[in-house]
Formats: C-alpha cells, sequence, structure tokens
C-alpha cells in the first residue's frame, strides 16, 4: 500500500511563503513512491492549487462546517473547497477539539458534508497526556473513532490520523512500541468497517520518519512543522 504523507500547514505563512513552499514541493515530489498532500491555510488554497498544478501533489482543506453554504460567517463550505481543487480535509485535529470546543457529533456532522462532496476525510483522533497517564488512552480514540464515523465511511474514502495530543508541536514522540500498539488497537476497533488507512501524527521529523514509517500498520504521516520546509518534509518522504 502506498503510504500518505500530508502536510498540515496551520496558520503559519503568507501567500509568499506559501506559493515558495508549494513550488519547491511540487518539485521535489515528482517520482516520489508514496501519495503526497499539503493542506495550506483556507486563504492561500487558490494560489497553492495553482502552484500544484500538474503536479502528483494533492491540495486539502484543514477544516469544513457541517453545514452547506449559507450565512455563517466565517465558515468554509465542503463544496467550496471542493471547488478550490481539495480533495481531502482533514477533521476533529486536536487543535480544533481544543480551541474551538469540537465535539465527536460535530465532527461526525462535518464527516457527512466531506464525503457528500466527495472529499476523503482525514480523521484525527487522540488523546492528551493526562488521559494516558490513567490508563485511558483505547478508550479515548475508540469513543472518538465510533462517535465520529458516518454511514457513508469507507476504507476508500476515510484515512484515520491517530495524534497523541501532548506530542503535537512539543517535540516530543510516542514510543514506538506505542504507536504500534495504538495502530493496532485503531486497526481492531475499525474492523468491521475495513482496513483503513492510519497515519500517525505528532513531532514526525527527518530524524525519526524511517523508524515510524517503518513499522506495521503506520500507513503514512501527517506532519505539521516539519511540512513547513520543502527539504525536510520531502526528506520525510523519502524515509521508506
Amino acid at each position: 500500500m502506498r503510504k500518505l504523507i500530508a502536510g498540515n500547514w496551520k496558520m503559519f505563512g503568507d501567500k509568499v511563503s506559501a506559493l515558495s513552499l508549494a513550488t519547491g514541493i511540487a518539485k521535489r515530489a515528482h517520482g516520489l513512491k508514496h501519495d503526497i498532500l499539503v493542506c495550506p491555510p483556507f486563504v492561500y488554497l487558490s494560489a497553492v492549487s495553482d502552484a500544484l498544478h500538474k503536479s502528483n501533489v494533492m491540495l486539502g482543506g484543514q477544516d469544513c462546517a457541517q453545514t452547506e453554504q449559507g450565512a455563517f460567517t466565517g465558515d468554509i463550505a465542503a463544496s467550496q473547497l471542493k471547488d478550490m481543487g481539495c480533495s481531502y480535509v482533514i477533521l476533529g485535529h486536536s487543535e480544533r477539539r481544543q480551541y474551538h470546543k469540537e465535539s465527536d457529533a460535530l465532527v461526525k456532522a462535518k464527516s457527512e458534508k466531506a464525503l457528500a462532496q466527495n472529499l476523503k476525510v482525514i480523521l484525527c483522533v487522540g488523546e492528551t497526556e493526562a488521559q494516558r497517564e490513567a490508563g485511558q488512552a483505547e478508550e479515548v480514540v475508540k469513543a472518538q473513532l465510533l462517535n465520529a464515523v458516518t454511514t457513508e465511511t469507507t476504507i476508500v474514502n476515510t484515512v484515520i490520523a491517530y495524534e497523541p495530543v501532548w506530542a503535537i508541536g512539543t517535540g516530543k514522540t510516542a514510543s514506538l512500541k506505542d504507536i504500534e500498539q495504538m495502530h493496532v488497537f485503531i486497526k481492531e476497533t475499525l474492523a468491521s468497517y475495513g482496513d483503513f488507512r492510519i497515519l500517525y501524527g505528532g513531532s514526525v521529523k527527518p530524524e525519526n520518519a524511517k523508524d515510524i514509517l517503518s513499522l506495521p500498520f503506520v500507513d503514512g504521516a501527517l506532519i505539521g512543522g516539519a511540512s513547513l520546509k520543502v527539504e525536510s518534509f520531502i526528506s520525510i518522504a523519502e524515509a521508506v
């Protein structure tokens, strides 16, 4: 199975840096054996889409609304992402859950809208450090998974991203054993739905990418900080 290497640019950069990053990745991505995806800030989707034209790099959104187009100031509809050339959308990221108080039910509603527009969903799940220390990691992840999957969720249109909250942007990385165990648990939890691609996210960088991406049941990576530089992002994609 081809791995998915996805870059989440979050709320970083400006138009000039976004264009430079997209152009650099597009040039270097030619010939890579894995699927490559970048998810820039909404305001740069059009510019990045143009920069990726005729390349093998896919475009994604960082979130979408739980409603279709209408009087919802500040929101972005799934259909609008599709119109901008997106093929994927990230949903349920821990930063959305933390700062915007997004619930599993809201993530599910957003997923329904995304899938209706033929966008592929990257469904993010993961526990906090306190939850892991309390022995609740699997319980938390299971609830996030089962409460967010929809009747339309399939292995074709949905990818799972396991991102332990305490490892995102902190420089900390879960142990290889912990990563493998959680990915196996996710596979088992969703077995009745099919064999999902599962990405790992949480301070993935060139120095640890080979070890992480070589693990069984790790089907790619959702990369934050290291996706903001062409060299580090491509180095991760070339790691295995």
